[in-house]
């Protein structure tokens, strides 16, 4: 049995879209693909590395921390993807893994984000919406757009978010835990004899790329779309060909309609979710742009 015709005024739900069986089959979770998937990032960034401790070189270096950076990303998707409990079927591994190794070595804390991302599902784009205004950052047009670029670039953006944080203020298992994620990380590239790593292809991604590509993110998702209760308006889903999945756009991150649609579907699921939809005809409803580029155009317009 088929899902059931939608009038283009209703308010929208997944069993309005996609059937039971269907379902059923998208919101299957795997510890496998979850496992497979951390490791594919911390794969990469050992490779990117590798690169550079080979062939150091400017080039190379240029070609490793937006890689790295990407990943960085990646890391901090494979944590939401924890905190709706969708990288592994069980939850002490969902907590240990994205917390450990998703969360603590890129700042994040897995217990509090968890709490703030639910209150952003459940309002999204209401008032009550703790990620309301994601496009802040480009009031102003393309002029303010382009010197929040400059600022993720030169650290400026990360330097302003450390000291909101406040660390030397902070005590207690978050801190503490970030610090040892990074102390494990530093200590594994020094026992290597190349530390120095640690600054040049950790932290310098850290401090630049990854603060640009969670800007273009979150400008992707929520930049000036449409109306807050259709499921449908109120996420974007961008395009994404495999330059922009391997520095800005990890995971199927891109797929965020799809994913405010389906909360309950796994990352490496929603590319599937996503033809499903069009090929039941629902593409003209669905907020979709072409690629990043069409996104900034669109959202720092006047």
């Amino acid at each position: 049995m088929g899902a059931v015709p939608v009038p283009d005024d209703a308010p929208l739900t997944a069993g309005d879209l996609l059937t039971l069986v269907e379902l059923r089959d998208l919101r299957r979770t795997s510890g496998l693909r979850g496992a497979g998937l951390v490791a594919h990032a911390w794969a990469v960034i050992a490779g990117a590395m590798a690169l550079y401790a080979a062939w150091p070189s400017w080039l190379t270096l240029a070609v490793a921390v937006p890689v790295i950076g990407g990943r960085q990303l990646g890391l901090a998707v494979l944590m939401h993807e924890a905190a709706h409990w969708l990288l592994f079927p069980g939850h002490p591994a969902n907590a240990r893994v994205g917390a450990w190794l998703c969360g603590h070595p890129v700042g994040g804390n897995l217990r509090a984000y968890r709490r703030r991302h639910h209150l952003h599902h459940r309002h999204t784009g209401r008032p009550e919406d703790p990620d309301l205004d994601p496009g802040a950052a480009t009031r102003g047009g393309r002029r303010a757009f382009w010197l929040g670029v400059a600022r993720d670039l030169s650290g400026l953006t990360a330097c302003a978010w450390l000291l909101r944080q406040r660390p030397w203020r902070t005590d207690g298992p978050p801190l503490r835990d970030v610090l040892v994620a990074n102390a494990v990380l530093f200590g594994a590239l020094a026992a290597l004899g190349q530390w120095p790593l640690y600054v040049l292809l950790w932290l310098l991604p850290l401090a630049t790329w990854y603060p640009l590509a969670a800007r273009l993110r979150d400008l992707a998702e929520h930049g000036r779309v449409g109306g807050a209760s259709d499921p449908l308006r109120n996420a974007r889903t961008t395009a994404a060909g495999w330059p922009a999945r391997a520095l800005l756009a990890p995971y199927w991150v891109n797929h965020h309609l799809e994913h405010h649609l389906l909360v309950f579907v796994p990352c490496w699921r929603l590319r599937d979710a996503h033809r499903l939809l069009l090929a039941k005809g629902h593409g003209p409803r669905m907020e979709l742009a072409p690629g990043y580029a069409a996104v900034v155009r669109k959202a720092t317009a006047p």
